[in-house]
């Protein structure tokens, strides 16, 4: 099978590079072995949260400017053009936001905790200062028995910012059958749940029992809402302005982003390999040619491109031993520390070296194999070295940016 461009990963790096070539004309395929990082998502997007003093930061433009020339962003030739493009590209996916990348806002965290973000879906709490909210009064209201929305931790968080919270809790019979297994009160399986307009309708007549003769000036739920049709009712039939916080991982809100790109990619006529992994490929004179996947072991995969958006350690795109640090697919030069003692710092929250491992590549992204430039392979995304994506709290807009950048690349070929 030939295409344009082949891409070895289906996150967010490897979705926004697919939409954005297939929107230039090319035909494209995405190799995914499975879920990916989108899961953990907590409603928004971040293109860097904090400098190299752990101080938050307010204006990220700014701020990327003066980061180091190792840092993946040193690659994306126009930031400011490339998040705006990144914005763009999501909402014509059908997710609405709120955010600019001219100045970050926060989030509140299912811990409670007030996060800078870029961009963050529309409908979820957010605040323009770090340090206070913008209500006096809010009712914390989950539901019973949902293991993923830690009340008593968001509810220490927002007084400390200054808000009164009542904490509250609501059940449907709906919920009540789903509660005879724990297991089952997960906020992907719960959203499953709330998910036609007549439960929603009961929902809010819940909701509104909670709140009866007590006024508040927002009400704060557990983000397992995901259709925009279903949010509006809610919002609609809840006497009081209702407002979501993502709750821990899984979450719907990064599968209900995962689900829209990966939709909207094949609806435009994208191949998306589920569920298959590439275990190898054929480099002849610095060129890729093509790439062999554990289902279609006998059949060859060839393109003009090809994008690694495998992602780093927690995905499997990187991985290490006691000999060595390495990429997972076709054993590319990687930016690692390769002695053990040295990957790692002793205090946990501390920045830890083996966060800005990943793969080595050129100013153009392309990677690198023996030391010999692979011309028509690039690297986007997580599995790029010289970014630590959770302490500068980075990694969403380090996907999206460098993969629009090496779409920029491949056309201009």
């Amino acid at each position: 099978m030939k295409f344009n461009t082949i891409i070895i990963g289906g996150g967010l790096s490897g979705l926004t590079a697919g939409l954005a070539l297939q929107k230039a004309g090319q035909r494209v395929a995405i190799v995914s072995k499975g879920q990916s990082t989108l899961h953990f998502n907590p409603a928004s997007f971040d293109l860097l949260g904090y400098d190299a003093t752990g101080a938050a930061v307010e204006h990220p433009l700014q701020a990327i400017a003066a980061l180091p020339a190792t840092h993946p962003y040193s690659k994306c030739t126009n930031v400011e053009a490339l998040a705006q493009e990144a914005q763009a590209l999501l909402e014509e996916s059908g997710i609405s936001l709120i955010g600019t990348a001219a100045a970050n806002h926060y989030r509140i965290t299912p811990m409670g905790v007030l996060k800078p973000a870029w961009l963050t879906l529309a409908d979820y709490a957010t605040t323009e200062q770090g340090t206070a909210l913008p209500w006096k009064k809010v009712a914390l209201i989950n539901a019973i028995g949902c293991l993923d929305f830690p009340t008593k931790f968001i509810a220490a968080g927002l007084r400390k910012a200054g808000t009164e919270v009542d904490v509250k809790a609501f059940t449907l019979p709906e919920l009540e059958k789903q509660r005879q297994s724990p297991s089952e009160m997960r906020a992907t399986n719960i959203a499953k749940v709330l998910s036609t307009a007549n439960v929603v309708a009961r929902m809010a007549q819940a909701i509104n029992a909670q709140i009866a003769g007590t006024t508040y000036d927002a009400v704060l739920l557990p983000g397992v809402l995901q259709n925009p049709d279903l949010v509006a009712q809610l919002k609609s039939q809840v006497s009081t302005p209702v407002h979501f916080i993502a709750t821990l991982p899984p979450s719907a809100a990064g599968v209900h982003v995962q689900t829209l790109l990966r939709q909207r990619f094949i609806a435009a006529g994208g191949v998306h390999l589920t569920g298959d992994k590439v275990v190898g490929g054929t480099i002849e004179s610095g060129i890729l040619k093509s790439v062999t996947t554990e289902n279609l072991i006998d059949t060859r995969l060839e393109a003009n491109h090809f994008i690694l958006a495998t992602g780093s350690f927690m995905s499997g795109g990187m991985d290490s031993n006691y000999e060595s640090v390495f990429e997972t697919v076709f054993g590319l030069d990687v930016d690692a520390l390769q002695v053990p003692s040295e990957r790692v710092k002793f205090n946990v929250f501390e920045a830890q070296p083996y966060m800005e491992f990943g793969v080595s590549t050129n100013e153009k992204l392309q990677v690198k194999k023996d030391g010999q430039e692979i011309s028509n392979c690039y690297a986007v995304g997580s599995v790029l070295s010289g970014a630590n994506r959770v302490k500068q709290s980075c990694g969403t807009g380090i996907s999206m940016l460098t993969a629009l950048q090496v779409v920029k690349h491949i056309l201009n070929k």
